[in-house]
Protein backbone atom coordinates (compact mmCIF):
# COMPACT_ATOMS: atom_id res chain seq x y z
CA UNK A 1 0.00 0.00 0.00
CA UNK A 2 1.59 3.12 -1.22
CA UNK A 3 0.48 6.51 1.41
CA UNK A 4 1.24 9.52 -0.18
CA UNK A 5 1.52 12.76 1.88
CA UNK A 6 -0.03 15.66 -0.48
CA UNK A 7 1.41 19.08 -0.20
CA UNK A 8 -1.31 22.00 1.32
CA UNK A 9 -2.41 23.95 -1.69
CA UNK A 10 -5.72 25.85 -0.15
CA UNK A 11 -5.14 29.72 0.68
CA UNK A 12 -4.38 30.76 2.94
CA UNK A 13 -1.45 28.18 3.67
CA UNK A 14 -1.57 25.40 6.04
CA UNK A 15 1.96 24.22 7.51
CA UNK A 16 -0.04 21.00 9.44
CA UNK A 17 0.69 17.53 8.14
CA UNK A 18 -1.19 14.51 8.76
CA UNK A 19 1.85 12.28 9.75
CA UNK A 20 5.26 14.00 11.23
CA UNK A 21 8.75 12.37 9.56
CA UNK A 22 9.01 10.21 13.29
CA UNK A 23 5.16 9.05 12.93
CA UNK A 24 6.07 8.31 9.39
CA UNK A 25 8.87 5.69 10.74
CA UNK A 26 6.77 4.86 12.62
CA UNK A 27 4.30 3.40 10.72
CA UNK A 28 6.57 1.80 8.46
CA UNK A 29 8.28 -0.41 10.75
CA UNK A 30 5.06 -1.53 12.24
CA UNK A 31 3.85 -2.15 8.80
CA UNK A 32 6.34 -3.46 6.67
CA UNK A 33 3.64 -3.81 3.45
CA UNK A 34 3.72 -0.22 3.31
CA UNK A 35 5.29 2.49 1.48
CA UNK A 36 4.56 6.16 2.45
CA UNK A 37 6.18 9.24 -0.38
CA UNK A 38 6.23 12.74 0.07
CA UNK A 39 5.06 15.40 -1.95
CA UNK A 40 7.83 18.24 -1.79
CA UNK A 41 6.59 21.44 0.16
CA UNK A 42 8.11 24.85 0.69
CA UNK A 43 5.33 25.65 3.85
CA UNK A 44 4.94 22.37 5.55
CA UNK A 45 6.22 22.98 9.39
CA UNK A 46 8.58 19.62 8.61
CA UNK A 47 10.65 20.38 5.98
CA UNK A 48 11.53 17.96 3.16
CA UNK A 49 14.84 17.77 4.57
CA UNK A 50 13.40 16.29 7.39
CA UNK A 51 11.33 13.63 6.09
CA UNK A 52 14.50 12.56 3.96
CA UNK A 53 16.95 12.69 7.01
CA UNK A 54 14.10 9.72 7.81
CA UNK A 55 14.72 7.57 5.19
CA UNK A 56 11.52 8.95 3.44
CA UNK A 57 11.70 9.59 0.08
CA UNK A 58 11.10 13.16 -1.53
CA UNK A 59 8.69 13.63 -4.43
CA UNK A 60 7.66 15.78 -6.83
CA UNK A 61 4.35 14.01 -7.80
CA UNK A 62 1.62 11.85 -6.40
CA UNK A 63 0.71 9.83 -9.65
CA UNK A 64 2.41 6.56 -8.10
CA UNK A 65 0.15 6.91 -4.77
CA UNK A 66 -3.09 4.81 -3.54
CA UNK A 67 -3.89 7.21 -0.56
CA UNK A 68 -3.00 10.57 -0.47
CA UNK A 69 -3.43 12.13 2.87
CA UNK A 70 -3.88 15.47 3.58
CA UNK A 71 -5.39 18.08 5.85
CA UNK A 72 -7.34 21.08 4.39
CA UNK A 73 -9.52 20.52 1.08
CA UNK A 74 -7.75 20.13 -2.16
CA UNK A 75 -8.34 22.48 -4.63
CA UNK A 76 -10.90 20.61 -7.57
CA UNK A 77 -7.44 21.38 -10.02
CA UNK A 78 -5.15 19.36 -7.86
CA UNK A 79 -7.46 16.87 -7.92
CA UNK A 80 -5.86 13.25 -8.68
CA UNK A 81 -8.76 11.09 -10.35
CA UNK A 82 -9.19 7.60 -9.23
CA UNK A 83 -7.24 7.59 -5.92
CA UNK A 84 -8.07 7.64 -2.19
CA UNK A 85 -8.18 10.81 -0.69
CA UNK A 86 -8.35 11.68 3.38
CA UNK A 87 -8.82 16.07 4.24
CA UNK A 88 -11.22 17.44 5.91
CA UNK A 89 -13.87 18.01 3.30
CA UNK A 90 -15.77 20.05 5.01
CA UNK A 91 -19.12 19.00 3.28
CA UNK A 92 -20.46 17.05 5.69
CA UNK A 93 -23.10 19.96 6.66
CA UNK A 94 -24.16 20.89 3.23
CA UNK A 95 -21.25 23.91 3.24
CA UNK A 96 -22.86 25.55 -0.06
CA UNK A 97 -18.68 27.12 -0.64
CA UNK A 98 -17.47 23.17 -1.08
CA UNK A 99 -20.68 22.23 -3.10
CA UNK A 100 -18.00 22.11 -6.35
CA UNK A 101 -15.40 20.14 -4.62
CA UNK A 102 -17.99 17.48 -3.82
CA UNK A 103 -19.43 17.03 -7.39
CA UNK A 104 -15.42 17.24 -8.55
CA UNK A 105 -14.46 14.50 -6.49
CA UNK A 106 -17.63 12.10 -7.56
CA UNK A 107 -16.44 12.81 -11.32
CA UNK A 108 -13.45 12.23 -10.83
CA UNK A 109 -13.92 8.74 -9.12
CA UNK A 110 -12.13 9.55 -5.65
CA UNK A 111 -12.71 7.67 -2.91
CA UNK A 112 -12.95 10.49 -0.32
CA UNK A 113 -12.41 9.81 3.47
CA UNK A 114 -13.35 12.61 5.84
CA UNK A 115 -10.89 13.48 9.16
CA UNK A 116 -14.18 15.13 10.95
CA UNK A 117 -16.23 11.39 10.17
CA UNK A 118 -13.64 8.90 11.12
CA UNK A 119 -15.45 7.53 14.49
CA UNK A 120 -15.36 4.19 16.37
CA UNK A 121 -18.45 1.89 16.26
CA UNK A 122 -20.21 4.13 19.01
CA UNK A 123 -19.71 7.45 17.40
CA UNK A 124 -17.26 8.72 18.91
CA UNK A 125 -14.09 11.08 16.88
CA UNK A 126 -10.99 9.41 16.75
CA UNK A 127 -8.53 12.01 15.12
CA UNK A 128 -8.75 15.60 15.36
CA UNK A 129 -7.24 18.84 16.31
CA UNK A 130 -9.49 20.28 18.67
CA UNK A 131 -7.22 20.30 21.64
CA UNK A 132 -4.38 22.35 19.89
CA UNK A 133 -7.67 24.37 19.16
CA UNK A 134 -8.09 24.68 22.96
CA UNK A 135 -4.08 25.17 23.35
CA UNK A 136 -4.02 28.27 21.70
CA UNK A 137 -7.11 29.59 22.00
CA UNK A 138 -7.00 29.50 25.85
CA UNK A 139 -3.38 31.19 24.89
CA UNK A 140 -4.87 33.83 22.64
CA UNK A 141 -7.77 34.83 25.07
CA UNK A 142 -5.50 35.73 27.60
CA UNK A 143 -3.34 38.08 24.82
CA UNK A 144 -6.13 39.73 24.61
CA UNK A 145 -7.25 40.53 27.84
CA UNK A 146 -3.65 41.69 28.38
CA UNK A 147 -4.36 44.51 25.48
CA UNK A 148 -7.22 45.19 25.84
CA UNK A 149 -6.58 46.57 29.86
CA UNK A 150 -3.04 47.30 28.75
CA UNK A 151 -1.59 44.93 31.47
CA UNK A 152 0.48 43.21 29.59
CA UNK A 153 1.61 42.09 25.94
CA UNK A 154 2.29 38.39 24.76
CA UNK A 155 3.96 37.38 21.77
CA UNK A 156 1.55 35.59 19.09
CA UNK A 157 0.99 32.56 19.05
CA UNK A 158 2.16 31.67 15.86
CA UNK A 159 5.62 33.47 16.73
CA UNK A 160 6.64 30.67 19.29
CA UNK A 161 7.61 27.00 18.74
CA UNK A 162 5.00 24.74 20.74
CA UNK A 163 2.78 24.30 23.47
CA UNK A 164 5.97 24.43 26.33
CA UNK A 165 6.64 28.19 25.10
CA UNK A 166 3.31 29.33 25.29
CA UNK A 167 3.34 28.26 28.44
CA UNK A 168 6.57 29.61 29.57
CA UNK A 169 5.06 32.93 28.34
CA UNK A 170 1.51 32.97 30.11
CA UNK A 171 3.24 32.22 33.56
CA UNK A 172 5.19 35.75 33.42
CA UNK A 173 2.14 37.58 32.97
CA UNK A 174 -0.30 39.33 36.17
CA UNK A 175 -3.15 38.99 36.13
CA UNK A 176 -5.89 40.96 38.59
CA UNK A 177 -8.60 38.61 40.59
CA UNK A 178 -10.62 37.76 38.01
CA UNK A 179 -12.78 35.75 37.25
CA UNK A 180 -12.43 33.03 34.22
CA UNK A 181 -15.41 30.78 32.31
CA UNK A 182 -14.55 27.88 30.56
CA UNK A 183 -17.28 25.73 28.88
CA UNK A 184 -16.67 22.37 27.49
CA UNK A 185 -15.10 19.06 28.79
CA UNK A 186 -13.88 17.41 25.37
CA UNK A 187 -10.82 17.83 23.14
CA UNK A 188 -11.16 21.68 22.87
CA UNK A 189 -12.47 22.23 26.51
CA UNK A 190 -9.83 20.41 28.16
CA UNK A 191 -7.04 21.40 26.00
CA UNK A 192 -7.85 25.05 27.28
CA UNK A 193 -7.67 23.29 30.92
CA UNK A 194 -4.60 21.93 30.29
CA UNK A 195 -3.29 25.94 29.71
CA UNK A 196 -5.33 27.45 32.76
CA UNK A 197 -3.71 24.38 35.00
CA UNK A 198 -0.15 25.32 33.67
CA UNK A 199 -0.42 28.70 34.62
CA UNK A 200 -0.97 27.37 38.28
CA UNK A 201 -4.28 28.82 38.36
CA UNK A 202 -7.13 27.45 40.90
CA UNK A 203 -10.01 25.93 39.69
CA UNK A 204 -12.96 26.38 42.01
CA UNK A 205 -16.42 24.61 41.90
CA UNK A 206 -19.32 26.07 39.77
CA UNK A 207 -21.15 27.04 43.41
CA UNK A 208 -18.04 28.48 44.82
CA UNK A 209 -17.83 30.44 41.14
CA UNK A 210 -21.14 31.74 41.21
CA UNK A 211 -21.53 33.05 45.41
CA UNK A 212 -17.77 33.93 46.20
CA UNK A 213 -15.00 36.42 45.65
CA UNK A 214 -11.58 35.13 45.37
CA UNK A 215 -7.93 37.65 46.25
CA UNK A 216 -6.74 35.44 43.45
CA UNK A 217 -7.54 34.41 39.94
CA UNK A 218 -9.58 31.55 39.27
CA UNK A 219 -11.60 29.46 36.96
CA UNK A 220 -14.39 27.45 36.65
CA UNK A 221 -15.07 24.84 33.80
CA UNK A 222 -18.78 23.87 33.62
CA UNK A 223 -20.62 21.72 31.40
CA UNK A 224 -24.33 21.37 29.25
CA UNK A 225 -25.17 20.24 32.52
CA UNK A 226 -24.82 23.75 34.59
CA UNK A 227 -25.92 26.15 31.47
CA UNK A 228 -28.87 24.84 30.34
CA UNK A 229 -32.22 23.51 31.86
CA UNK A 230 -35.56 22.19 30.86
CA UNK A 231 -38.18 24.15 30.09
CA UNK A 232 -40.61 22.22 31.87
CA UNK A 233 -38.84 22.62 35.43
CA UNK A 234 -38.22 18.57 35.12
CA UNK A 235 -34.72 17.84 35.90
CA UNK A 236 -32.60 16.73 32.61
CA UNK A 237 -29.40 15.28 32.00
CA UNK A 238 -27.33 15.64 29.22
CA UNK A 239 -28.03 12.29 27.03
CA UNK A 240 -31.74 13.65 27.22
CA UNK A 241 -30.20 17.16 26.50
CA UNK A 242 -28.79 15.80 23.25
CA UNK A 243 -31.39 13.99 22.12
CA UNK A 244 -33.88 16.79 22.94
CA UNK A 245 -31.92 20.49 22.41
CA UNK A 246 -35.57 21.60 22.10
CA UNK A 247 -36.79 20.90 25.42
CA UNK A 248 -34.26 23.11 27.23
CA UNK A 249 -33.72 26.84 27.82
CA UNK A 250 -30.30 29.02 28.90
CA UNK A 251 -29.48 28.63 32.30
CA UNK A 252 -26.07 30.45 31.59
CA UNK A 253 -26.59 34.15 32.34
CA UNK A 254 -26.07 33.59 35.89
CA UNK A 255 -22.17 32.99 35.12
CA UNK A 256 -21.96 36.07 32.83
CA UNK A 257 -22.93 37.56 36.25
CA UNK A 258 -19.88 37.22 37.52
CA UNK A 259 -17.71 36.20 34.88
CA UNK A 260 -14.34 38.29 33.58
CA UNK A 261 -12.88 36.30 30.76
CA UNK A 262 -14.95 33.67 29.15
CA UNK A 263 -13.71 30.89 26.85
CA UNK A 264 -15.70 29.06 24.69
CA UNK A 265 -14.90 25.71 24.17
CA UNK A 266 -18.01 23.92 24.09
CA UNK A 267 -19.79 21.95 21.46
CA UNK A 268 -23.12 23.29 19.74
CA UNK A 269 -25.66 21.30 18.50
CA UNK A 270 -28.96 22.47 15.90
CA UNK A 271 -31.52 23.42 18.11
CA UNK A 272 -29.71 23.94 21.31
CA UNK A 273 -30.19 26.97 23.24
CA UNK A 274 -27.96 30.02 23.13
CA UNK A 275 -25.71 30.74 25.74
CA UNK A 276 -26.17 34.07 25.54
CA UNK A 277 -27.93 36.47 23.31
CA UNK A 278 -27.47 39.86 22.15
CA UNK A 279 -30.70 41.38 24.49
CA UNK A 280 -28.31 39.39 27.23
CA UNK A 281 -25.30 40.87 26.19
CA UNK A 282 -26.65 44.46 26.35
CA UNK A 283 -28.12 44.39 30.02
CA UNK A 284 -26.63 46.36 32.74
CA UNK A 285 -25.24 42.83 35.45
CA UNK A 286 -23.82 41.23 32.01
CA UNK A 287 -19.70 41.31 33.28
CA UNK A 288 -18.09 39.32 30.37
CA UNK A 289 -15.51 42.04 28.76
CA UNK A 290 -13.25 39.47 27.06
CA UNK A 291 -14.30 36.13 25.24
CA UNK A 292 -12.20 33.54 23.35
CA UNK A 293 -14.71 31.88 21.42
CA UNK A 294 -12.73 28.73 20.55
CA UNK A 295 -15.82 27.05 19.37
CA UNK A 296 -16.62 30.18 16.83
CA UNK A 297 -20.32 29.27 15.87
CA UNK A 298 -20.87 32.51 13.98
CA UNK A 299 -24.45 34.31 14.92
CA UNK A 300 -25.00 31.52 17.36
CA UNK A 301 -24.88 30.73 20.99
CA UNK A 302 -22.39 33.13 21.89
CA UNK A 303 -24.00 36.78 20.45
CA UNK A 304 -20.99 38.63 20.49
CA UNK A 305 -19.24 36.75 18.01
CA UNK A 306 -20.51 38.34 14.86
CA UNK A 307 -17.94 37.49 12.57
CA UNK A 308 -14.47 35.06 12.55
CA UNK A 309 -11.02 36.70 13.10
CA UNK A 310 -7.83 35.80 11.52
CA UNK A 311 -4.56 34.68 12.79
CA UNK A 312 -3.28 37.61 11.68
CA UNK A 313 -6.21 39.78 13.13
CA UNK A 314 -7.48 38.07 15.90
CA UNK A 315 -9.10 40.32 17.93
CA UNK A 316 -12.30 42.91 17.30
CA UNK A 317 -14.58 44.31 19.69
CA UNK A 318 -18.05 43.69 19.73
CA UNK A 319 -20.54 47.36 20.96
CA UNK A 320 -23.15 45.46 22.83
CA UNK A 321 -25.51 48.36 22.56
CA UNK A 322 -25.26 49.06 18.84
CA UNK A 323 -24.89 44.90 18.01
CA UNK A 324 -21.79 46.33 15.69
CA UNK A 325 -17.91 45.81 15.46
CA UNK A 326 -15.89 48.34 17.17
CA UNK A 327 -12.34 49.04 18.56
CA UNK A 328 -12.15 46.24 21.12
CA UNK A 329 -9.88 48.38 23.51
CA UNK A 330 -13.14 50.62 23.76
CA UNK A 331 -14.66 50.65 27.49
CA UNK A 332 -17.61 49.17 26.89
CA UNK A 333 -16.86 46.87 23.97
CA UNK A 334 -16.17 43.07 24.39
CA UNK A 335 -12.75 41.91 23.25
CA UNK A 336 -13.82 38.93 21.18
CA UNK A 337 -11.24 36.43 19.97
CA UNK A 338 -12.94 34.01 17.02
CA UNK A 339 -10.38 33.03 15.15
CA UNK A 340 -11.07 29.65 13.17
CA UNK A 341 -8.37 28.07 12.53
CA UNK A 342 -7.03 28.01 16.33
CA UNK A 343 -4.64 24.98 15.53
CA UNK A 344 -2.62 26.13 12.28
CA UNK A 345 -0.93 28.34 14.84
CA UNK A 346 1.14 25.48 16.55
CA UNK A 347 1.80 23.74 13.59
CA UNK A 348 4.25 21.25 14.38
CA UNK A 349 2.68 20.08 17.93
CA UNK A 350 -0.97 19.85 16.16
CA UNK A 351 0.53 17.72 13.86
CA UNK A 352 2.15 15.33 15.87
CA UNK A 353 -0.50 14.90 18.07
CA UNK A 354 -2.82 14.42 14.88
CA UNK A 355 -0.37 11.76 13.38
CA UNK A 356 -0.23 9.40 16.28
CA UNK A 357 -3.96 9.07 16.03
CA UNK A 358 -3.90 8.44 12.90
CA UNK A 359 -1.60 6.05 12.64
CA UNK A 360 -2.99 4.13 15.78
CA UNK A 361 -6.35 4.50 14.37
CA UNK A 362 -6.76 4.65 10.94
CA UNK A 363 -3.31 3.05 9.19
CA UNK A 364 -4.21 -0.25 10.78
CA UNK A 365 -7.12 -0.70 9.10
CA UNK A 366 -5.68 -0.74 5.74
CA UNK A 367 -4.23 -3.73 6.66
CA UNK A 368 -6.45 -6.03 8.69
CA UNK A 369 -9.27 -5.72 6.13
CA UNK A 370 -10.90 -2.77 8.01
CA UNK A 371 -12.26 -5.48 10.94
CA UNK A 372 -13.89 -2.90 12.99
CA UNK A 373 -15.57 -0.70 9.77
CA UNK A 374 -13.64 2.53 10.66
CA UNK A 375 -12.91 2.65 7.26
CA UNK A 376 -16.79 1.34 5.65
CA UNK A 377 -17.67 4.75 8.22
CA UNK A 378 -15.36 7.13 6.95
CA UNK A 379 -15.85 6.89 3.14
CA UNK A 380 -17.76 9.44 1.77
CA UNK A 381 -17.89 8.56 -2.16
CA UNK A 382 -16.73 5.54 -3.82
CA UNK A 383 -17.32 4.73 -7.51
CA UNK A 384 -18.09 8.28 -8.41
CA UNK A 385 -21.59 7.55 -6.23
CA UNK A 386 -22.07 8.87 -2.46
CA UNK A 387 -21.93 5.55 -0.47
CA UNK A 388 -25.53 5.12 1.58
CA UNK A 389 -24.42 6.71 4.96
CA UNK A 390 -23.85 9.89 2.91
CA UNK A 391 -26.70 9.87 0.35
CA UNK A 392 -28.24 12.42 2.36
CA UNK A 393 -26.28 14.80 0.48
CA UNK A 394 -27.40 13.76 -2.58
CA UNK A 395 -29.80 16.93 -2.70
CA UNK A 396 -27.09 19.08 -1.62
CA UNK A 397 -24.71 17.53 -4.28
CA UNK A 398 -27.28 17.74 -6.92
CA UNK A 399 -27.70 22.00 -6.51
CA UNK A 400 -31.51 21.67 -4.75
CA UNK A 401 -30.60 22.58 -1.34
Amino acid sequence: MKFGIIRERKNPPDRRVVLSPEECQNVLSKFPKAQIFVESSPIRVFSDKEYADKGLEVVQDMESCEVLLGVKEVPIEALIPNKKYFFFSHTIKKQPYNRELLQAILAKNIELYDHEVITNQKGSRLVAFGRYAGIVGAYNGFRAYGLKYNLFQLPKAESLLDQQALISELKNIGLPNIKILLTGRGRVGNGAKEMLDAMGLREVSADDYLSKTFNEPVYCQIDVSHYVKRKDGVKGNKADFFQNPEAYKSNFFRFAKVTDFFIAGHFYGDGAPYLYTREDAKRSDFKIKVVADISCDIDGPVASTIRPSTIAEPIYGYDPVSETETDFKNENAIAVMAVDNLPCELPRDASVGFGEAFSKYVIPSFFNEDNDGLLDRARMTQNGKLTPRYAYLQHYVDGKE
